[in-house]
């Protein structure tokens, strides 16, 4: 059921909202001219009038009960801010060239996260699409974009949207995006939008003023938890699952993100999770183009990619935190909060072999037994990654493994990551080691919540035994600090590491036992004594050796694990990558010793 104001050609609109306990409902044009028109109420609480002499650019409020004014929960656009008035839109008029596209399977994605505010100096997504070809050439295949409905102020993660429908309007607004879309697809580049179901910000949340959109039987960190199981939510569940369908259908895009669905709290006997992905389902057969859901979760549960047939929620894939967890720990030697878990050696291996580390044995920072195992799924079903927005810009100084690590191994976690059997992604800026931080950054105009942020971030690093106070979220140097060096990808080291990533995506895509996504092939193990991880990847009697040192110092390799000699594709100690030098031969024979160098990464070929 549609929920927002749907311009029908011939200067009409029919406005809809949802308001079940209010008495009266208008709609009130403020420009061009002011009017203000009666809606009319049905029995579902729905408030409807099909207006005359309304036209694209006309901007309203709904009236509340004869006073307060409101802009439309539904918005498709707010020009002037959260506060402003909401903008009737033409949403069809936009001419498409993409009547080819058919969409790439997730299995065959290379994803690359980026956030529009700060990717380019403009911050638009007119300007986003000039680095697209740069994107093409480096092997991506996939463009994920950090949330981009309408939040309060210029800068923002994206997280605090207050208007799920409306595309945010210094970034370009629904024209804009559809052109970033339709750039993407010329490209042959899928699109993933991240969508925020589990909470709407702080500043300019009016949903509750309309009906009972949120509910206190639960909490989340970020605010209200959202109304999916208690009275009244079949509404609110379709005000959601009409926005997922409104952003695949009218915007063109490929796949949702769903952030953090473990804030998602619903006890019903159809959870939401598992009424969206069905409703995906559908609408991708009506257009003859494969659509996805992807979805974000710390709780390391399978039910939500299992089948809904099976008792799962049918999401077509997850985010592995385990794997990134795992990577980091080993490589930084970090094991303040959630790290503490990880740092073994044993736990990248799990995490290559199985997906999940945590698959129901104890967690001492949890302090809970926890998870749940993910060995008998496909790796299609997770992504996977060594950096990314919330784990880079949750970081009290949002440092980069470029701040952390050396370049060496920068180069070798580069290696796993693209060479592991899962969906990787990149966090813009890592395919040339950016320098510049990721920091949390707001624009709120409320002084008190302003505050009320500042002194979050503060208790949050507490948390993490971390020193010293955050950088001031709020400040307009914190936004500009953490946009991208471009210059820096035509320097040096810099230069060096982006061909590096360049070849990487290319082994990846062009030798089938690496392509080949699944657990069957997949052998992964440490070498007695040594700081070496091998993994075999085997598909139709070929087989890729990947050889990973995590060693900071020269180690010496015996090959016991080969049966025949092995040719070798690729080494980060290698000249070109700007390496300290090659020590392992261009062949490598069975039960012999080799020199590696110093978190050395190399890739051969079996046959």
């Amino acid at each position: 059921m549609r929920v927002y104001a749907e311009y029908k050609k011939d200067n009409t609109c029919d406005f809809v909202v949802w308001a079940p306990l209010l008495n009266e409902v208008s709609v009130k044009v403020i420009h061009p001219k002011n009017r203000e028109i009666k809606m009319l109420r049905d029995d579902d609480g729905y408030w409807r009038i099909s207006a005359q002499d309304v036209s694209p650019g006309s901007l309203y409020f709904y009236r509340l009960n004869n006073s307060t004014q409101r802009p439309d929960p539904a918005s498709l656009c707010q020009p002037q801010g959260v506060h402003g008035p909401s903008e009737v839109v033409d949403i069809g008029s936009f001419e498409w060239h993409d009547a080819g596209w058919g969409g790439i399977p997730l299995k065959d994605m290379v994803i690359y996260e980026l956030h529009i505010g700060t990717f380019t100096p403009e911050g638009t997504f007119e300007a986003a699409c000039t680095r697209l070809d740069m994107l093409k050439q480096l092997g991506i295949n996939a463009i994920e974009v950090m949330p981009v409905a309408q939040f309060p102020g210029e800068r923002n993660w994206g997280y605090d949207g207050v208007y799920p429908y409306s595309v945010h309007y210094s970034y370009g607004g629904p024209e804009g995006f559809k052109k970033f879309v339709n750039e993407c697809h010329k490209r042959n580049m899928a699109l993933i939008l991240d969508v925020v179901y589990n909470h709407l910000g702080p500043e300019g949340n009016y949903l509750s003023e309309f009906g009972p959109y949120f509910t206190d039987k639960y909490h989340t960190p970020w605010g209200k938890a959202i109304n999916f199981d208690d009275t009244y939510s079949d509404h609110v569940r379709n005000f959601f699952i009409e926005n997922a369908l409104h952003w695949l259908t009218n915007y063109h895009i490929d796949a949702l993100r769903l952030d953090a669905v473990h804030g998602i709290f619903d006890f019903s006997a159809r959870h939401i999770l598992g009424v969206l992905s069905e409703k995906v389902e559908k609408v991708s057969k009506m257009m003859q183009k494969k659509l996805f859901l992807i979805a974000e979760s710390d709780l390391n549960d399978v039910r939500l990619i299992r089948k809904r047939s099976n008792g799962g929620y049918g999401i077509g894939a997850q985010w592995c935190d385990d794997f990134h967890h795992s990577l980091h720990a080993l490589f930084t030697g970090e094991r303040i909060g959630y790290y503490s878990d990880y740092g073994k050696p044993e736990d990248l291996i799990k995490a290559l072999k199985e997906g999940f580390v945590y698959s129901g044995q104890y967690s001492h920072f949890r302090k809970r037994h926890y998870g749940s195992s993910s060995a008998g799924y496909p790796p299609e079903r997770f992504v996977v990654c060594a950096q990314n927005h919330d784990q880079v810009g949750n970081r009290m100084l949002g440092e980069r493994l470029s701040h952390l690590i050396t370049f060496e191994a920068l180069k070798a976690i580069a290696g796993i990551l693209l060479m592991s059997p899962y969906i990787p992604l990149l966090f813009m800026g890592e395919e040339y080691a950016e320098n510049a931080p990721f920091l949390y950054f707001v624009d709120h105009s409320d002084k008190n919540l302003i505050d009320a942020v500042r002194a979050g971030r503060k208790r949050e690093f507490a948390s993490f035994r971390w020193k010293g106070n955050p950088p001031d979220p709020q400040s307009v140097d914190t936004f500009a600090g953490s946009k991208l060096n471009w210059q820096l990808r035509n320097d040096s080291k810099h230069k060096a590491m982006f061909k590096f990533y360049q070849k990487l995506i290319e082994v990846r895509k062009k030798t089938p036992s690496i392509c080949t996504l699944r657990r069957e092939g997949v052998e992964v193990e440490r070498p007695a004594n040594s700081k070496t991880i091998i993994m075999t990847r085997s598909h139709r009697g070929k087989k890729a050796l990947c050889i990973l040192s995590y060693d900071p110092n020269e180690s010496v390799l015996s090959t016991h694990f080969l049966q025949k000699t092995a040719k070798k594709v690729l080494d980060s100690s290698e000249k070109e990558w700007m390496g300290p030098g090659v020590k392992l031969p261009d062949r490598i024979e069975p039960k012999k010793e080799y020199k590696l160098s110093p978190f050395n990464f190399a890739i051969f070929s079996i046959e």
